[in-house]
């Protein structure tokens, strides 16, 4: 990834949750002449999405935790210490959707909701 990418404020990635990953991989390398690979973590398949020799996306199935929700695509802005800037979220008039947790080698991330209604994923990278 980018050093701008990792600066807070920046949008640094994009993730499509889906009821059908493998149609979702059809479609976009398709559509978009992505390079796709799978790869395996301890709790799913992610699917990475390659332009020339640059990661853009991911592609995942919609976790249980989420069940019901429909498929869509995420964004994620970079942030300097997630847990400092979740604490400022409801005082700006926003809710959090899924708190602070892990993601294993990539860095910690939590959901939130603006004063509108609009997700947004907040991650902060492991160095």
């Amino acid at each position: 990834m980018e050093d701008v990418m990792k600066q807070h404020g920046a949008f640094s990635w994009n993730e499509l949750m889906t009821t059908d990953v493998a149609g979702a991989k059809a479609f976009y390398g398709e559509l978009f002449g992505w390079v796709l690979r799978d790869e395996q973590t301890p709790e799913m398949v992610y699917t990475m999405a390659k332009v020339g020799d640059k990661d853009v996306a991911g592609m995942m199935a919609i976790p249980p935790e989420a069940e019901g929700m429909p498929p869509t695509w995420g964004a994620y802005v970079t942030v300097d210490d997630v847990d400092q800037q979740i604490k400022r979220v409801e005082s700006l008039g926003g809710s959090v959707v899924m708190p602070p947790r892990d993601i294993p080698d990539v860095g910690r991330f939590a959901v939130i909701s603006d004063p509108q209604g609009a997700m947004l994923t907040m991650i902060t990278y492991r160095s």
